[in-house]
């Protein structure tokens, strides 16, 4: 920066599944002035909607739209009033957004569950991206394209996932006509809140490319929609089409009644919206080719830059400039990772750990962790399958369901903890194993995300896959990642690597693998293979069937 010149700065806003969070940060080198946190009013609705305390079905997971907005109402300005930057020094601001997270809207971007018609149907909520109801959709999706060997489908790995827009879409029409009906755009909630920044919607590429099935510049076709059903015959051009905004480019300007809800000044650069995860990879300094970069929080999406466009079976997708302009980006990614660790400790923890834990000032979750780094890798005796929230890669079924094996009665709360974050590593083998076996080898494992933290956790990971794990030097990754996407918006920087390698760090292997652990966890990672593929590979439906009976009893 040149003497005199004066600092400019830029805000990035996460939106996570719990919280949105801001950040308010330097441009010329990345410093992170301040954050703020709002967490959402309505949380996750998962159980009861209420408006109408109609009960919810199982694997249904809903959010109301408003509670997005009061981050910005709220985060931001405290964000600002914390850095004590002056709003006339901002020149941009950018968002990132949990995804597949789909808000049905009318054609000015009302939410439809904000009309007193649809308040009491849940269809006319947003669907998280953990909406895992449509694996029904899904899976005729999957066997249509198979049959006639759709070319597009290949590019995700031969399946199409349960959280994904055309799944959820179709999930509308055929359980809510009337919802459907009603709705003139389908929305991807990254998009949504760009549309209330800047009175304008456009659709960002990375969304549209791994989660809306559009693969050089057009979409699944009409034949194949009214295939599934003549009534989705025109999901794309009635719903869905938009113009497409390319990432790190400017989707409008912050328009007056976005500036009045963020205390920012009006007119001032809005990027094109991204994913959580994408957008990471910036903060993380994870864009060259071969830096896979794992956004490790409820659960883990892994993002990796390729050299050339290969094919993976099992992944998530590769789209050309999905994570940035002219490089294939991959995504891959585990459906269940911290929320099990959660699941566990809220439900699965006697009291006696609980009044220790409180006794010691710390968390449930590291009083356990203390106690699962005590013992050796594969003292417990166990292996789980992470399949708590279904598989996500590579085996695309969210029919699937967790499995812990080689339980005793000695077995301890801690052995299953320690069991439980195994298993995540584990997957994570898979996937790096996936990419590997394609062609598109991953020569470095960048973390990031709120698990990071969890130094047993790092370690645990970088003895699984054998390989040094860097981490992210910033707590707040994706917001950080946005952040770097609004400066090259407002013209900052060149490009989104240029930005990165100014704003971004990370710490080269911070952690290393310890032999005798790689050794213990080459015998387990061979049996959580055999079971992997066992249960998930055909050699037995049991989950399925299980999960069928459960949504019979509860019907």
């Amino acid at each position: 920066m040149s003497p005199g010149a004066v600092e400019q700065y830029v805000v990035g806003v996460d939106f996570g599944t719990l919280s949105g969070r801001a950040l308010v940060a330097r441009v010329s080198d990345g410093t992170e002035m301040a954050s703020a946190e709002t967490r959402y009013a309505h949380g996750v609705l998962d159980t009861v909607l209420p408006a109408s305390g109609r009960r919810l079905p199982p694997e249904w997971a809903l959010q109301v739209p408003a509670d997005y907005i009061e981050v910005l109402r709220t985060a931001v300005p405290s964000a600002m009033r914390r850095a004590g930057v002056d709003p006339a020094s901002v020149i941009g601001i950018a968002t990132d957004f949990t995804a597949c997270t789909m808000v049905p809207t009318f054609a000015d971007g009302t939410p439809l569950c904000e009309d007193e018609r649809f308040t009491g149907d849940p269809h006319a909520y947003v669907k998280l991206w953990k909406h895992h109801a449509a694996q029904e959709q899904a899976d005729r999706i999957n066997a249509l394209a198979a049959a006639r060997q759709e070319p597009w489908l290949s590019r995700y790995g031969g399946l199409i996932s349960s959280e994904w827009e055309f799944a959820k879409g179709l999930q509308l029409l055929e359980e809510a006509p009337a919802v459907y009906a009603a709705m003139d755009r389908w929305v991807e909630a990254a998009d949504w809140i760009v549309w209330q920044l800047t009175g304008t919607y456009v659709r960002n590429a990375c969304s549209a490319g791994y989660k809306g099935i559009r693969q050089n510049g057009a979409y699944p076709d009409e034949t194949f929609l009214a295939a599934l059903n003549p009534l989705f015959e025109g999901f794309v051009r009635d719903k869905l089409d938009q113009p497409i905004g390319e990432l790190g480019a400017p989707a409008g300007r912050l328009t007056a009644r976005a500036a009045q809800w963020t205390g920012l000044p009006e007119g001032i650069v809005v990027a094109v919206g991204n994913i959580d995860a994408h957008v990471s990879a910036a903060a993380a300094q994870g864009v060259e080719p071969g830096r896979l970069v794992a956004i490790m929080g409820t659960s883990t999406c892994h993002v990796l830059n390729g050299d050339t466009l290969t094919e993976v079976p099992g992944i998530c997708g590769v789209v050309d400039g999905g994570i940035v302009t002219g490089l294939p980006g991959y995504e891959a990614g585990q459906s269940g990772v911290g929320d099990i660790f959660g699941w566990f400790t809220s439900q699965q923890v006697p009291a006696a750990y609980l009044e220790a834990a409180e006794a010691e000032g710390i968390s449930v979750h590291e009083h356990l962790t203390r106690l699962a780094a005590e013992q050796r890798a594969g003292a417990h005796g166990l292996v789980a399958l992470d399949w708590w929230s279904g598989n996500r890669s590579v085996l695309v079924d969210h029919g699937l369901s967790g499995l812990v094996l080689g339980m005793g009665l000695n077995t301890r709360p801690e052995d299953l903890y320690r069991a439980l974050l195994e298993a995540t590593a584990f997957g994570t083998r898979v996937i790096i194993e996936a990419f590997a076996e394609a062609g598109v080898p991953v020569r470095e494992f960048i973390a990031t995300g709120g698990l990071v933290k969890n130094e047993l956790l790092m370690q645990i990971y970088s003895d699984v896959l054998n390989m040094p794990l860097s981490t992210v030097l910033s707590g707040q990754g994706p917001a950080l990642g946005s952040a770097i996407h609004a400066a090259v918006a407002a013209g900052a920087y060149a490009d989104v690597p240029i930005a990165a390698k100014a704003m971004g760090g990370r710490r080269i292997g911070a952690y290393r693998p310890i032999a005798a652990n790689v050794a213990s966890y080459e015998r387990l990672f061979a049996v959580y293979r055999e079971l992997h593929d066992h249960f998930g590979r055909g050699g037995s439906d049991v989950m399925r069937r299980l999960k069928a009976i459960r949504r019979e009893t509860t019907a």
